[in-house]
């Protein structure tokens, strides 16, 4: 019976990478659409999105089908738990990607009002998150869920400084009002990435800990 118990979680980990693979392509595409303006490319992101929710409700299933037919207890039951909160937090993830490449289309035919240096700072900074919160969760690495949880400073500075460069773009000419504007709201989705990536870090030290955000769960 454990022996069965084991492999479906070790199919569930294998779900998990992969769901975060399409997520991290799903990122890294719409940063390269932004920085170089391609729709085709955006097109397919916002088309792509499916395919991450079809994956969220695929390991949604293969989570229900392992609470009812295993009956996990303790700590396996908490592996569970995490992973269903886990791909809520993939799912979103890639929404915002959409969200993202939505505006690139927006922005397609605009010069850019300044070189998009942090952005892509903050692109990177977010897939590195995501992969090691993913890790953290199949190597069951409570210091490195703890390192993800701290990375969170780096994107959350990166998009305090993309915010205040365009502000002062807006205050020295009212023209840049509009595309500044949809400049943050890009760097404020790659923000909320990092925080579902922190999220999903949180989550991990739950499955290993029984504590979430320093309350004692179960």
């Amino acid at each position: 019976m454990r022996s069965k118990f084991d492999e479906q979680l070790n199919q569930l980990n294998n779900s998990l990478i992969e769901m975060c693979r399409i997520v991290k392509q799903a990122i890294a595409d719409a940063d390269k659409a932004l920085m170089e303006q391609d729709v085709v490319l955006a097109q397919k992101i916002i088309s792509s999105d499916d395919e991450i929710d079809n994956k969220e409700k695929e390991i949604e299933s293969l989570c229900l089908k392992i609470i009812l037919l295993q009956q996990p207890v303790a700590h396996d039951l908490r592996l569970v738990s995490t992973a269903l909160k886990i791909i809520t937090d993939l799912e979103r993830i890639g929404d915002h990607a959409t969200d993202i490449s939505e505006i690139t289309i927006l922005l397609a035919n605009k010069k850019y009002i300044k070189k998009l240096e942090h952005i892509p700072q903050m692109a990177a900074a977010t897939m590195k998150m995501l992969t090691q919160s993913i890790d953290a969760f199949v190597k069951k690495d409570l210091e490195l869920a703890k390192e993800v949880r701290a990375y969170d400073d780096v994107v959350d500075n990166l998009f305090e400084t993309v915010k205040k460069d365009l502000i002062e773009l807006i205050e020295e000419n009212s023209n840049n009002g509009d595309q500044a504007i949809d400049l943050i709201m890009i760097a404020k989705y790659f923000e909320r990435i990092g925080d579902h990536a922190t999220n999903i870090a949180e989550w991990v030290e739950f499955s290993l800990t029984g504590i979430y955000k320093e309350s004692k769960i179960m």
